[in-house]
C-alpha cells in the first residue's frame, strides 16, 4: 500500500482540508453585509444583531478545545466528518430561520460543526504531509493561507448574495460544498483509530456556557442596565461556570485544557495579544459594515466591495510580507507596532461624518487597521505556540484559535454596549447612528492600545532567527 506521502492524491486531500478551514472562516464574516436586512426580515433590535455573529463564535471558540479532544479519541477522519454533517444541518436551519432566536440555534450548530471540522483538519494534515518536512510546509502555508482567503471571499460573497439572492443563500451555499467535502472524505482522508479515553464533558460545557453567559450578561447591560437583574445574573453565571472551568481542569482525569500548558514560554503573552487584536478587530469590522449600509445609505453588494481592499490587503501582507518582517524584526517589535497601528486606524475611523464619503471616511482608517492586523496576528500566535513541546503544540494552536474567537465574542458585545449607550439604537437617525459606531471605533481603539502595552510588558523579545524556526508550523493556524 502507497504511504500517504507518496500517494499523489495527498495533494487533493489538502485541497479538502484547506476548503473546510476556508468554509469555517467564511462563515464569521459571509453574514456581516447581510446583518441589515436579517435585522429587518427577523426581527433583532440593534443590540441583539450582535448574536447572529456572537452565537456562531461562541460555540465555535468554545468547543474547539473539545474537537480537538474528540478527534484524538474518536480518530480524526470520524470527526472531520460529524462536523460537517452537523455544519450543513446547521446551515440548513439557519437559512429556514423565520425568527430570530431560530436563527440564532442554526448559527450555533453552525459553530459546533465548525468547532469539530478546525482541529480534526489540521489533524489530518499533519497525518497525511508527516514524512516529508518540506512537504509539510508547503501545506502548512496553504492551508494557512486558506483563513484569509476566506474572510476576504466572505465579506465579497455576502454582498453580492445578498444584493441579487436573499440572505438565506448565504447558508445555503454550505449545503453542496458540505455534500461535496463528504462524498470526497472516503476516497482522500485516511482513516485511523482513535485512542481512546474519557471526554471532558464538564470543561466543555461550563466554558461555553461561560462565555455565552457572559457576553449576554455585557449585551443586557446596553438594554436594561448595569445594575439589573439580567446583566447581573449573565455576568455572575459567567463568571462562576468559568470559574468552574478552571477548577475542573485540575481535577479531571483528561482535562480540555492541561492548566500547566500556561507555563509555556510566550504561550500567556502571545494570547493576551491574540485575545484583545480579536477584541479590537471584530468590533470595527462589525461597525464599519453598519457605517456604510445605515449611515452612507449602500446597499449589501457596493458594501462587500467597500471592504475589499482591506481584506485583499491584509491577506496580500499576511502570505507575503508578514514573514520577511519576523524574520528581520522578530515578534514582539511586530506585534506592539501592530496593535498600535490598529489603534491609529480606529482613531481615524472614529472621525466618520454622518454625510461623510467612502474615500475620506471609510477608505484610509481601514486600510490602516488592516496594515494593523497584518502584522500582528501570525507573529501572536507563533509567539503562542513557538515555546510548546511538541505533544502539547496541538493543544497550543487550539489555545490560540480559541481566545481569538472568545476576544471577538467579548469585544462586540462591550463595544455594542458602547455604541448603543451613544446612539446607535436610533435607526433612521444618521447623526446619532454615527455618534454611537464612532464611539465603538474609540472603543475598539482603546482595546488595541492596551494591548500593545501589555504585548510590551509582558512578552520576551525573541530573536529573529528562532522566530524564523517557529514560522512554517503557525502557518497552519488560521482563525
Amino acid at each position: 500500500m502507497s504511504t500517504p506521502q507518496a500517494d499523489p492524491r495527498r495533494w487533493w486531500a489538502l485541497l479538502v482540508l484547506a476548503g473546510a478551514q476556508f468554509m469555517v472562516i467564511m462563515d464569521t464574516s459571509i453574514i456581516g453585509v447581510a446583518l441589515p436586512e436579517m435585522q429587518r426580515d427577523l426581527g433583532f433590535s440593534p443590540s441583539s444583531l450582535q448574536w447572529v455573529f456572537n452565537a456562531y463564535v461562541i460555540a465555535f471558540g468554545g468547543l474547539l478545545l473539545l474537537g480537538g479532544r474528540l478527534s484524538d479519541l474518536l480518530g480524526a477522519r470520524r470527526v472531520f466528518t460529524a462536523g460537517w454533517v452537523t455544519l450543513i444541518a446547521g446551515s440548513v436551519l439557519a437559512a429556514a430561520a423565520e425568527t430570530a432566536w431560530v436563527e440564532l440555534l442554526g448559527r450555533a450548530v453552525q459553530g459546533a460543526g465548525g468547532a469539530l471540522i478546525a482541529p480534526s483538519a489540521m489533524t489530518l494534515l499533519m497525518m497525511i504531509f508527516a514524512h516529508d518536512t518540506g512537504e509539510r510546509t508547503k501545506a502548512l502555508a496553504f492551508y494557512g493561507a486558506a483563513a484569509p482567503a476566506g474572510g476576504t471571499a466572505g465579506v465579497f460573497l455576502g454582498g453580492a448574495i445578498t444584493e441579487w439572492l436573499s440572505w438565506p443563500w448565504l447558508f445555503l451555499l454550505y449545503i453542496p460544498i458540505g455534500l461535496a467535502s463528504l462524498a470526497a472524505v472516503p476516497a482522500l482522508l485516511p482513516a485511523v483509530s482513535g485512542r481512546g479515553g474519557s471526554v471532558d464533558l464538564l470543561g466543555a460545557v461550563s466554558a461555553t456556557g461561560g462565555l455565552a453567559l457572559a457576553v449576554f450578561g455585557i449585551v443586557q447591560a446596553s438594554e436594561q442596565g448595569w445594575t439589573s437583574a439580567a446583566t447581573l445574573l449573565g455576568l455572575v453565571g459567567g463568571a462562576v461556570l468559568l470559574g468552574v472551568f478552571v477548577v475542573s481542569q485540575r481535577l479531571v482525569r483528561a482535562p480540555l485544557m492541561p492548566l500547566g500548558v500556561w507555563r509555556t514560554p510566550g504561550l500567556l503573552a502571545g494570547n493576551v495579544a491574540i485575545t484583545l487584536l480579536g477584541a479590537a478587530w471584530i468590533p470595527m469590522w462589525y461597525f464599519l459594515n453598519l457605517y456604510l449600509q445605515q449611515v452612507l445609505g449602500y446597499g449589501a453588494f457596493p458594501s462587500g466591495a467597500a471592504l475589499l481592499p482591506m481584506t485583499l490587503l491584509m491577506m496580500l501582507l499576511m502570505t507575503t510580507v508578514t514573514g520577511r518582517l519576523i524574520g528581520r524584526f522578530g515578534l514582539k517589535p511586530l506585534i506592539v507596532t501592530g496593535l498600535l497601528v490598529l489603534a491609529a486606524g480606529l482613531g481615524l475611523l472614529s472621525l466618520a461624518r454622518p454625510g461623510g464619503a467612502y474615500l475620506v471616511d471609510v477608505l484610509p482608517g481601514s486600510l490602516i487597521a488592516a496594515l494593523g492586523m497584518s502584522l500582528v496576528f501570525i507573529p501572536a500566535t507563533i509567539a503562542s505556540i513557538s515555546g510548546a513541546r511538541p505533544e502539547e503544540a496541538g493543544l497550543a494552536s487550539g489555545i490560540v484559535n480559541t481566545t481569538y474567537q472568545v476576544g471577538s465574542a467579548l469585544g462586540l458585545a462591550a463595544m455594542t454596549a458602547v455604541a448603543t449607550a451613544w446612539g446607535a439604537d436610533r435607526l433612521g437617525d444618521p447623526a446619532a447612528l454615527t455618534d454611537g459606531f464612532q464611539a465603538a471605533f474609540i472603543g475598539a481603539g482603546a482595546v488595541a492600545v492596551a494591548g500593545a502595552v501589555l504585548g510590551f510588558a509582558l512578552m520576551r523579545p525573541q530573536g529573529p532567527a528562532a522566530a524564523r524556526s517557529e514560522e512554517g508550523e503557525a502557518a497552519g493556524t488560521g482563525a
